[in-house]
């Protein structure tokens, strides 16, 4: 050997060289067994399964009867209003019925100056009979063909024309002194006694509340849930009450606003002045099945509809649609599920419909929606406008 190699063993390996190679020794070492333990230790096919399954935490919901309302915003109408008009021209002679004044069907309101429309009605009955006795007499003499049949003819055309003339006689004569055409009240008179009128002047008007309409615009949304017949309880801004029921919803639509014409019948025996206000209107709905429980368990499903995951009875999740019928502080009420199921309460987050999941049942007197409040995810589940929420209260 040289001097130099000699010298070079005598110093032997550096630190770092010898570092470098236990590095690679131990990665080789490392690689072989991981490959040898896949070969001879490879777990069963049921525990990899098993490991993949998520637990979720559960609790039975009971469906209970839930009295619904629809809350609606509306006003309120006289069941019969009208505004009695001139037919004929003349001066108020007598004012027969005040403001404030309770009247009948057929009662006289006032009186107009005649107008010599009295004297034309008895000129007219004259003609009339006149005309009527020409045809009788004809026809007599007719039998003994002492009149054409085209003199009966014609004589028939003047009795008729006669009778027109008489009957718009009468006819004037009566809107001398127009008549109440409903039970009611005069709200309020047009003129004064003395004062000229001509056909179509407003002379009074009549209002009838012993009943009265109210009506409202119900959402396209919530407008199957309304019927014929459905109670109705309206609270006017004072805070009193009347009850009715609903009368007529319309079958169409309004073009601009999407919201259906809701009408309904109201009592009012003691004549509340309340014709002409607002109020808000509560229909009894009917009664249905609700589970109600925490706001966080909403979620949206597979088809973007809102929904709550829940277990069936083979141990997969499942997303049932609901529909919200209100939202308070004691929960979520909502409607559409089975009267009874196994709701996931915490781990819903993590699991799709369909997947087989291992269930932990939390006893129903604990608070297990408290605990899932911390999966829910508030633009999940108000990404879309919940259906129903605010129609009932």
């Amino acid at each position: 050997m040289t001097a130099s190699l000699k010298n070079k063993l005598r110093r032997g390996i550096s630190p770092v060289a010898l570092a470098i190679l236990m590095a690679v020794a131990l990665v080789i070492w490392l690689l072989l067994g991981d490959t040898r333990s896949a070969k001879d230790t490879a777990p069963p096919p049921e525990e990899q399964a098993e490991e993949q399954m998520h637990e979720v935490e559960t609790r039975w919901s009971q469906a209970q009867p839930l009295t619904r309302e629809q809350v609606l915003q509306g006003q309120l109408l006289p069941w019969q209003q009208v505004q009695v008009m001139a037919q004929v021209s003349g001066r108020v002679a007598k004012l027969l019925k005040q403001q404030g004044d309770i009247i009948s069907a057929g009662e006289p309101l006032l009186e107009l100056s005649d107008e010599g429309r009295s004297q034309q009605l008895t000129q007219a009955r004259a003609i009339y009979r006149l005309r009527q006795k020409e045809l009788d007499g004809a026809r007599k003499l007719r039998a003994s063909n002492y009149v054409t049949e085209n003199e009966i003819i014609r004589l028939e055309g003047e009795v008729a024309r006669a009778q027109a003339d008489l009957s718009a006689a009468q006819l004037a004569v009566e809107y001398n002194s127009p008549v109440a055409p409903f039970d009611g009240v005069v709200d309020r008179h047009h003129v004064e006694i003395g004062e000229l009128v001509q056909p179509g002047a407003e002379l009074m008007s009549l209002v009838n509340v012993s009943r009265l309409k109210a009506t409202a615009q119900i959402p396209q949304q919530d407008a199957g849930r309304v019927a014929e017949g459905q109670a109705v309880k309206l609270r006017l801004l004072d805070g009193r009450e009347l009850e009715g029921e609903v009368r007529f919803i319309s079958l169409a639509a309004d073009p601009q606003t999407r919201s259906f014409y809701v009408e309904a019948e109201l009592a009012n025996p003691e004549l509340w002045r309340v014709a002409g206000g607002s109020a808000t209107l509560r229909i009894q709905l009917p009664e249905v099945m609700a589970h109600q429980f925490s706001p966080a368990l909403l979620r949206l499903g597979p088809d973007g509809n809102l929904g709550v995951h829940a277990v069936d009875e083979d141990g997969r999740v499942i997303n049932y649609p609901v529909r919200v019928v209100a939202i308070t502080n004691e929960g979520a009420t909502v409607e559409g599920l089975p009267e009874r199921l196994q709701v996931i309460t915490q781990g819903a987050g993590f699991v799709d419909p369909g997947q087989q999941v291992r269930t932990e049942v939390v006893p129903e007197d604990e608070t297990a929606d408290a605990k899932a409040s911390n999966e829910f995810q508030p633009g999940a589940a108000q990404s879309g406008p919940l259906p129903g929420q605010g129609a009932a209260e």
